[in-house]
Order: structure tokens, then sequence, then C-alpha cells
């Protein structure tokens, strides 16, 4: 990719902390003693509530920044949280992507009008700075970190879908906001929804509580099919191009370890509680996508402070075996939180929950669906005044996610530190429909210098 603020090659020579003011990143944890009994907790560590329905409370308004599948998806998450809630604004760059979204909100009777209706690259101002207590972000990540700091600044609430940012610039601008917006006492969810799954949160505790013992490794594999993509179309600008192909390019996507995979490191950081790795080794390549500058495959090891290590696989080709693993190894055994299964040391099943039919008249999504949940979070903390801010733990996983990107796609071991005072920009110098300087399409290839 050309004309990036900073050369990948050179990227951890200079830090832009000054730039942005330090930023305070959790340390590496250290290792867990290895005397813990089943009884004896690991971690000690705030265990997630899981909550039968919204607090009672005033209605809540809400405005969408960013009409497709994902953003009609949060708000139809959100208006499942409580019945005593709103949707008031939309906005989008596009014209087409409003309407359409529009479009499908009318079919679960969400009707915006004209007037609150907004298009073009201003359009998140407009639905921020609109009548609304709460803005659903949900955008193409590369807009992520500029969003979210002009919403706080404007005294909202806010729901922003993973991943934080395609780069470490984009983090430290969160992180900024982040600390804004817990000064602020503005609460904020993010899209990592895993985290907010019922089992998942029952085995967490578990491992919390010492059932596997001192973990000692994880392998996570996220193997499926390509995503979506569109040729590029005569009319269209390199802005409009990048923004309507936005799943193939590594700006506006994070490359899909960043943009999909970030789910699974995620769901893994927080079951190694939230414990940062000091240094990614990772490889990767390009087979089979056919537009934009990303990898399609990544392959990428994760060293700990206390010598664990991490194997992370991620890929993205039609026709190919698929694996969405999270498994977590102890001294005692282990876990697999995206089945939702605990395991003894043989390998027999140590727990497991109850499966529950979708169908089932007694099924309750305001505490059964992930989705939902981290809305319903999300309304408790605004109506009790008990502020819940999620914004650094999705920024440590988008970065950790970031800092495996840059190892394969430079060929180079990068440590934390260097991720994360790197100067790495993939920003737009302006943000407007016409030609981007330098804008190709060019695949990174390991081992060979950047091009300015």
């Amino acid at each position: 990719m050309e004309n990036l603020k900073s050369n990948r090659r050179d990227f951890f020579k200079a830090s832009a902390l000054g730039m942005l003011g330090t930023v305070s990143v959790p340390g590496v944890l250290s290792g867990c003693a290895n005397t813990a009994t089943a009884n004896e907790k690991i971690y000690d560590v705030a265990i997630p509530e899981v909550y039968e329905n919204a607090a009672p409370g005033k209605k809540l308004k809400a405005g969408l920044v960013g009409c497709g599948g994902r953003g009609t998806g949060a708000v139809k998450d959100f208006l499942a949280a409580d019945d005593n809630l709103q949707i008031t604004a939309l906005g989008d760059v596009f014209q087409d992507s409003l309407d359409k979204g529009r479009a499908s909100l009318k079919n679960i009777n969400v009707d915006v009008p004209d007037q609150n209706c907004f298009v073009g690259f201003d359009a998140y101002k407009k639905v921020i700075d609109s009548d609304i207590d709460i803005v659903l972000l949900a955008t193409p990540p590369l807009f992520r970190p500029e969003h979210f700091d002009y919403a706080i600044s404007k005294g909202k609430h806010c729901f922003i879908e993973k991943p934080a940012a395609v780069c470490p610039t984009g983090i430290r601008q969160v992180l900024l906001t982040h600390k804004k917006a817990v000064q602020q006492g503005l609460s904020v969810v993010t899209g990592t929804a895993l985290r907010s799954m019922k089992n998942k949160i029952e085995l967490f505790k578990r491992v919390a509580n010492g059932e596997i013992g001192e973990i000692i490794s994880a392998h996570v594999s996220r193997l499926g099919d390509a995503l979506w993509f569109k040729q590029r179309q005569p009319e269209w600008s390199d802005t409009e191009y990048l923004l309507r192909n936005w799943t193939s390019f590594c700006r506006a996507s994070g490359d899909c370890v960043v943009e999909m995979f970030v789910h699974e490191i995620d769901l893994m950081t927080w079951f190694l509680n939230d414990r940062l790795p000091i240094r990614a080794e990772s490889t990767g390549g390009r087979q089979r996508r056919v537009t934009g500058d990303m990898y399609d495959h990544f392959s990428m090891t994760y060293v700990y402070e206390n010598g664990m290590r991490a194997h992370c696989t991620h890929r993205q080709i039609n026709g190919c075996g698929s694996s969405y693993q999270v498994n977590i190894y102890g001294t005692k055994g282990y876990v697999d939180p995206r089945s939702e299964k605990l395991y003894n040391k043989d390998g027999s099943i140590a727990w497991e929950p109850p499966r529950q039919d979708r169908n089932d008249p007694n099924r309750n999504d305001r505490r059964d669906n992930g989705f939902v949940q981290e809305h319903v979070r999300l309304i408790n903390a605004i109506r009790t005044g008990k502020p819940v801010n999620e914004a650094e733990a999705l920024a440590n996983s988008t970065l950790i996610a970031i800092m495996g990107r840059e190892s394969a796609y430079t060929g180079n071991f990068i440590t934390w530190d260097e991720i994360k005072s790197s100067t790495l920009n993939l920003s737009l110098d302006k943000y407007e429909f016409g030609p981007i300087p330098g804008f190709n399409e060019n695949i990174p290839v390991a081992g060979t210098p950047a091009k300015v």
C-alpha cells in the first residue's frame, strides 16, 4: 500500500506518543500460581453480569452512523434490548446505502423522517448533533477513531462496532477518547458481543476459579469463506472505490485479521484475563482474493512475558475446511469458549451448558443473546448512573490484531512496545470523493521495504 504516513519497515523507530499524549496501557500479567486448586481463584476479577431485562427509565433516543448490514443489525439488537427505545436519526456517506438501510428498518417499523436522514462525510456530525442520547457507530473502521472522539466531545453515550481502528495512530486516539469518556461519566459498549454471552461468561467464571489450572498455551482459529467484494466501476473515484469495496482494503478495514478475527483475539484475550503479548511472530499471504491490497490468510504466534505462546490462524478462502476455535490450555484441562465447553486433560467434557432451542417460548433474548445483552448493559449503565466503558479492551484487542498483521506484512517480529508507539497512520488526508495520492492495490511483500 502506497502513501502511508510512515514506512512500515521503520514504523517502530519513532514514537508518536508525544503527539497525542501518554496513554496508559496495562502491562502483561504474570503467570498464574502452580498451586491453584479447583476452589482457588486464578484471577481476581469482576465477572460480567447477565441481565434479564433493562432497567426501567426514560425513553432513550439513538442515532445510527453507517447504514450497512452491521449498522441495521445493531439497530435491531438495540431496539430488542428494551421497549422504551427509539431510533431518531440515520447517517451514511452514500445515499444508496442510507436508502437501503432505511428500507430495511421500515420492515421493523422504524421510520426515520427525511429531515433526520443525513448523507455525506459530515453525516456523522449531523446525527450526533441531533437530539439523541446514544450513537451507534457502525461505519467501516477507518472512521471509528474520529467518529468516536466527536461523539464523546458532544456528550453522547456510544455503541462502537469492532474493530476500534485500523492502525496504531487510530488506536491511540481511541484510548485518549476512552479516557475522556471515563472522565465525563459517559458509557461505551463495543461490538465484541462474545463477552456478553451468558454461557461464555459462565466458562470465564470457571477458568477464573481455577478449574483448568494454570494457563500454559492457547490455540485460536477462524477458518472460513471469503467476504463480499466489489469490482471497481469506471465512474468511481479512488475514495468511492475504497469505501464501496472496504472489506478488500487494509486502509478501510484493517485487513481480515483485524476486521473479523478480532472477535477471536478478543475472546482469547478475555480468557487470558486481558493480559497482553510482548511480541508477535507472524506470516501470511494471498492466494485467492481478487480485489484490494489485503492478505487472505495469516498464521500468528503471540509470545507473553511468562514465555507462554498463543498460536492464531485466520483464513478467508472459499472451498476450504472451516474451523472456529479458541482453545485455552491449562495444567488441569482446557476450555473452548467458542464452542462453550470445558474439558478435562483426557479430552472428556467437564462442563457444557444445556442447549436451548431458539424457538423455546421461555427463551429470553435480552439474557441469552449476546448481541442484545451488550445493549441491555449500555441502557442499564445510563439509567442507573453507573457508567460502563469497554473501549480500552476493544482497543487493546484490536492492537494485538494489528501487531500480528504488521509482523506478517513486514516479515519482522513486532513487539508490543513497538506497535503501541508506531507512527503508522492509515487515515486519509482528506475525507472527500476524489483521487488518493499513491492509491493502488499492491499486496505487502514480507522482507521488502514498503513504499512511501
